[in-house]
């Protein structure tokens, strides 16, 4: 039951909010979630009502909430050196320790980290990194980016422009020419009618030579990718789809950026997402669970092969002429490194590995469901795909209204998720242990037989 807190911030942020990802129109006559506290992987409105938080947060909630250490860490780096840049040489201990961790987890022999704010800002600097590495080796046609349909990168111009996804494009005149799309590679809805997996797999790598002799390989600086698709629906690749593509990109001398915003530690049961795709990076992306979610911050991770034309350049020119207010902020990289420590001191990888073939057997029963028509996923995420037929998988009209149906009714039982038009994406925080994973899926599967009737 609503109460007169709740009414009056409805109303003043509904009178003065821009909210990110939203339909604005809808948002100003449909009643919001307004979120109060959260502890362990729940939170708790505004009206004392409890959720279990399913998607941690936006897929960085690692260590769920009313984690006290990382209070404690950024009130006593606050206390100590509140703020200060790293620009012109300066420096402090936090971002210098988190560097050297970031370095020793990679899996570069050496190399350099350059901090940021998102994962959206991160991959801005991959490609200005790429763009000024290129001009320095005198390569300067070498700019372009290749991306995939339905990836997921960020929201700046550039980064919105690597996405594969129609709403970060629309009404914003994007992409611009500097980026082309290669085919998604879900085989569940690009695979043809008797082709398999494997033959599948050939065409994804014809397609992305097709997309390479177009572009011209001499025109890409690189291309980017997620180990597994977050925003695009939780679609993971086909059994050897990195090494097949990777053949590739080395036959045409194309760098891989790896975004691991989504997959970097532990969400797929290892510290890298590349680890359990096979995937092998020309450079790092990361954001999210490396300060699960507590405090702003990105990085993006090169190695030294990357880093050293770079600064010779920057040493002819005068300057680097890139970096953020904010990048390294002491507080931030505090904060981070005291995460990390709580990852390897509590074993939250090894405790992913050993709830995820429960979480996964759960979210596979659903597949048992009317309109369910395809579950997939890995170590503590997954997706639910519905469809308005299981035999010819064909879609809601329109589509995204079941997603809609069912996310509105997991929240009204208690149980955030996320709908990627008809998909329900899960990610729970990585502690999450077997009762609560129950939990999770007694509801969604209530709420999914609950929303038949309107599908």
């Amino acid at each position: 039951m609503k109460n007169n807190k709740t009414d009056n911030l409805n109303l003043i942020d509904k009178n003065n909010l821009f909210h990110p990802i939203t339909n604005l129109k809808a948002h100003s006559t449909e009643d919001i979630l307004v979120v109060d506290r959260g502890e362990g992987v729940y939170i708790y409105d505004t009206n004392g009502k409890k959720y279990l938080e399913g998607l941690a947060g936006l897929w960085c909630s690692s260590l769920g909430y009313g984690v006290e250490e990382l209070a404690e860490t950024a009130k006593e780096q606050m206390n100590k050196l509140g703020y200060s840049s790293l620009f012109a040489s300066k420096s402090h201990e936090p971002a210098i320790k988190l560097s050297e961790k970031l370095i020793e987890l990679s899996p570069f022999d050496k190399g350099k980290v350059f901090f940021g704010n998102s994962g959206s800002d991160a991959n801005d600097t991959q490609l200005k990194l790429y763009t000024y590495m290129n001009n320095a080796l005198g390569k300067p046609n070498k700019k372009k980016i290749l991306s995939r349909v339905k990836g997921y990168h960020g929201v700046t111009v550039a980064s919105a422009s690597m996405t594969g996804l129609p709403a970060q494009h629309k009404l914003f005149d994007l992409p611009t020419t500097s980026f082309s799309h290669a085919m998604t590679p879900h085989f569940y809805r690009e695979g043809l009618d008797n082709e398999t997996e494997e033959g599948f797999v050939n065409r994804l790598v014809e397609d992305l030579e097709i997309h390479i002799s177009r572009e011209g390989s001499e025109n890409i600086a690189a291309m980017i990718a997620e180990p597994l698709m977050g925003a695009g629906g939780v679609i993971i690749p086909p059994k050897n789809y990195f090494p097949s593509i990777q053949k590739v990109l080395t036959k045409y001398d194309i760098p891989l950026i790896d975004d691991e915003v989504v997959c970097a530690f532990g969400r797929t049961g290892n510290m890298w997402g590349a680890e359990t795709f096979d995937m092998k990076p020309s450079s790092i992306t990361i954001a999210k669970a490396l300060s699960a979610g507590f405090i702003p911050i990105s990085a993006v991770i090169v190695p030294d092969s990357m880093y050293e034309p770079i600064k010779d350049a920057s040493g002819d020119i005068g300057i680097f002429g890139h970096g953020y207010t904010y990048s390294g902020h002491p507080v931030s990289c505090a904060v981070a490194l005291k995460t990390i420590e709580i990852y390897e001191r509590d074993k939250v990888f090894e405790h992913v590995n050993d709830v995820s073939s429960y979480f996964q057997q759960r979210a596979h029963k659903l597949s048992e469901l009317d309109y369910v028509g395809e579950v997939r996923g890995v170590g503590l995420i997954c997706g639910i795909e519905m469809v308005a037929n299981k035999k010819t998988k064909s879609l809601f009209d329109p589509i995204g209204s079941a997603g809609k149906i069912i996310a509105k009714k997991c929240q009204d039982n208690g149980l955030i998720v996320r709908a990627i038009g008809d998909v329900i994406a899960l990610c729970p925080p990585l502690i999450i242990n077997i009762a609560e994973i129950d939990e999770l899926f007694d509801i969604l599967e209530k709420s999914i037989k609950n929303s038949f009737e309107h599908l």
